[in-house]
């Protein structure tokens, strides 16, 4: 009774880090316009606020779950916990645009160690029979985050400042700290320990990937900008060689920061592939829904806050019975009915119309939701169960790596497709008279991706049955 009492304790605190940080994130994509107007920039300008987060975890994601493997997931968790508060005050301080991206930059590193170690805790602590149930506990804390960021950002951006978004941060996450400090016990890792790894450490794989990802997304941002497009495209080309070739350097490196098990795990690999794909597409309508909702029709941030929640509150209601029919139902057929409703929403967007019709517009909100809830825990609980325990903290890291990887491809390219289309427009008015197509091609484009992760998570059943294993059952 009392180790039960002790792991629903521990899930209670990573899922309010992972409230925290989803409230944040949700709230900031909502402030964009605003952030537009007073740093004075366009845009597309303005979106970095968001990519630029999402890039730096992107970069961290692995190294602080091999890190939490050999020291301690719990420590590194709650060390990312105080991190992330900081970047948030400097964040809600910042005087300019740079020292908000470099608030941004440090609130990512924060956010990487808590992502990159929080499922490895959780398979630490609970066994496959009643994992998926403790993942759907956390994502329920992430989708109260998601449903309250619009509807908080847009309070406060409407009565106070955006800068609430960040501020708000410093007081709600020292509590949550004082909780974590009781609960998860961190321990301050010994010196020679933490120089024996940094000594060993396979820097060159790191410093490659790192290379690669950054050379792939600003010049994917370059992509739009007259006059630079072949440099952009070159830069994408070198980012995407350097990061394939740093998973090769890291799969032969004497310390590898990802173990050759995983990368050897086709199981592994489709599961995380398909969060991927998954990710990348319900990261466009969070990018590019508050233009069209406040740029195009005219809707207040608070509103626009409130159709926004749609999504997030109808993943609260269907992540908790999608984690316990993974449970006790089918967890691959759970992850088809999530992709195939996906689709079905992506394809909505791309209907979008031109006026303030509610059915019209919150329908494919609704069953983004719908998609995302039934997909989630499932795929989690099934990528989970493909490594063994001493793998747990690098293997959810580098699921996390994927689903971050997702977020910042459809974030970044949904806007750089949208605005690549809009040539000479910095900012979308109610006039701007062919965003309404523009909006549509990007969405059809995420019709055909979801479209794709159907087939990927059709080829994990066939591989399944092909074994002679069942999908009749979890």
């Amino acid at each position: 009774m009392q180790k039960n009492k002790s792991q629903w304790q521990t899930v209670m605190v990573l899922g309010l880090i992972s409230l925290l940080t989803s409230l944040s994130g949700s709230s900031l994509t909502l402030a964009l316009p605003v952030l537009s107007r007073d740093f004075g920039i366009s845009n597309s300008i303005a979106t970095w606020a968001v990519t630029i987060g999402l890039v730096t975890s992107t970069i961290l994601l692995v190294m602080f779950g091999h890190i939490g493997d050999l020291l301690s997931k719990r420590s590194v968790f709650f060390a990312g916990g105080v991190i992330f508060v900081v970047g948030s005050l400097i964040a809600g301080l910042a005087p300019d645009f740079i020292i908000l991206l470099i608030g941004r930059v440090i609130q990512a590193v924060g956010i990487a160690m808590t992502m990159a170690n929080g499922m490895g805790i959780v398979s630490d602590n609970f066994p496959s029979s009643t994992r998926a149930e403790a993942l759907a506990a956390i994502s329920m804390f992430t989708s109260v985050g998601s449903i309250s960021g619009p509807a908080v950002g847009g309070l406060l951006i409407s009565a106070l400042s955006w800068r609430w978004i960040y501020l708000m941060n410093v007081p709600l996450g020292a509590v949550i700290l004082l909780i974590g400090w009781r609960v998860l016990q961190p321990q301050i890792p010994q010196r020679d320990r933490l120089r024996t790894i940094w000594g060993t450490a396979n820097w060159t794989g790191q410093n490659l990937f790192t290379a690669g990802i950054i050379f792939f997304f600003v010049g994917g941002a370059m992509v739009q900008a007259p006059g630079w497009r072949v440099v952009a495209w070159i830069g994408m080309a070198i980012g995407a060689v350097l990061t394939v070739f740093s998973f090769m350097q890291d799969d032969h490196a004497k310390s590898p920061w990802i173990d050759p098990q995983l990368l050897h795990n086709p199981d592994y690999l489709i599961s995380v592939g398909t969060l991927l794909i998954v990710m990348l597409v319900n990261a466009v309508s969070n990018i590019l829904l508050p233009f069209y909702l406040q740029s195009f029709l005219g809707v207040s941030p608070f509103l626009s806050g409130i159709i926004m929640m749609g999504q997030s509150a109808t993943m609260l209601l269907v992540t908790p019975i999608a984690g316990y029919l993974a449970d006790h139902w089918n967890r691959y057929w759970l992850t088809l009915v999530g992709l195939i409703v996906l689709i079905v929403s992506q394809a909505g967007y791309a209907l979008y119309p031109p006026t303030n019709n509610w059915w019209a517009i919150l329908w494919p909100i609704i069953l983004n939701g719908v998609g995302m809830g039934a997909f989630l825990s499932p795929n989690n609980a099934l990528t989970m169960d493909t490594v063994p325990r001493t793998l747990g903290g690098v293997a959810g890291s580098l699921n996390s790596f994927a689903r971050t990887l997702g977020m910042t491809v459809g974030m970044t390219f949904g806007a750089v497709i949208l605005f690549a289309q809009l040539p000479g427009v910095a900012r979308i008015t109610p006039q701007t008279g062919n965003f309404l197509g523009a909006f549509a091609n990007v969405f059809w484009g995420s019709t055909v991706l979801s479209a794709l992760g159907l087939v990927v998570v059709l080829i994990r059943v066939r591989r399944m049955r092909g074994r002679g294993m069942s999908t009749d059952a979890k």
